[in-house]
């Protein structure tokens, strides 16, 4: 059922574990300018990504409750790994439009495949869940998908160590094993991944697709918002609010510069 039409103006909720959901944000606002957003890193239970699913479910509903407070109209679960695991659960629970970021980057990667050999990483978290597998083989079952958790790599975005020697080489050892195994196409299961796309793209070399989940999220979140009749329309918005649970600011300003947004106002809300 779509929200009333009053709703439009309302922010588009967004949310993640920490400050890489960020990257959701950038592509939002380039594909959808009119558009107030609210979001909401999870910093003071950053990562997601080694936690269990009741675990990271009961953390999505906190945040998603917190959101609706904040008026928002539609929530995007800038996280694939409470994509993978709360999706089904939030989706049920709550009566408004919710979009993950799995389903978009898996389509988007089904198309992209000249060869039919699909690389994944994540965090342990997604990866265990087989939430990329299951999604690309619906879209196409003849495909052949290899899969990689790298815990290591969250922490060091979150460190803003997006082309420090030591990020590369733990690159090069995640990635290693997929491209010896001529994968064409490589999804990037996890929003804080973006900010290493400068390194992972020298990695990779120019004949592996990179498929970035953030755009791809972007693009079907504009399709909801139409087809729910809740889109902003007016003068294009610079309105970008972040609540943080734990104080990370400087981080946030330096993810903020490095994907070239613009934070308009910044709390700390405790969740209790």
């Amino acid at each position: 059922m779509p929200l009333q039409d009053d709703t439009s103006h309302h922010p588009i909720g967004v949310f993640d574990s920490g400050i890489g959901g960020l990257t959701v944000v950038a592509a939002l606002q380039k594909h959808l300018p009119h558009e107030n957003i609210i979001y909401i890193g999870d910093t003071a239970r950053v990562p997601y990504g080694g936690k269990s699913q009741a675990t990271v479910t009961r953390y999505s509903q906190e945040i998603t409750t917190l959101l609706l407070a904040e008026k928002a109209k539609m929530i995007v679960i800038a996280c694939n790994t409470a994509s993978a695991l709360a999706l089904p659960t939030l989706t049920n629970f709550y009566p408004l439009p919710i979009h993950g970021v799995i389903e978009p980057g898996a389509f988007a990667a089904v198309k992209a495949t000249r060869n039919g050999r699909i690389g994944v990483i994540g965090t342990r978290a997604t990866i265990t869940s087989q939430a990329y597998q299951e999604t690309i083989y619906r879209f196409s079952p003849n495909v052949h998908v290899l899969s990689s958790a790298c815990p290591l790599l969250v922490p060091l975005v979150e460190e803003g160590l997006f082309e420090d020697d030591i990020t590369r080489r733990i690159l090069e050892r995640y990635l290693e094993p997929m491209l010896l195994e001529g994968i064409d196409t490589l999804v990037l299961g996890c929003t804080h991944y973006p900010l290493l796309k400068k390194l992972i793209t020298h990695i990779i070399g120019p004949y592996v697709t990179l498929v970035d989940s953030a755009e791809n999220c972007a693009m079907a979140v504009e399709s909801l918002l139409a087809k729910n009749h809740l889109a902003r329309h007016g003068t294009p918005s610079t309105d970008l609010e972040v609540l943080l649970t734990d104080t990370s600011e400087d981080f946030l300003h330096i993810a903020a510069r490095a994907l070239q947004i613009k934070i308009t106002k910044i709390r700390i809300s405790s969740l209790e």
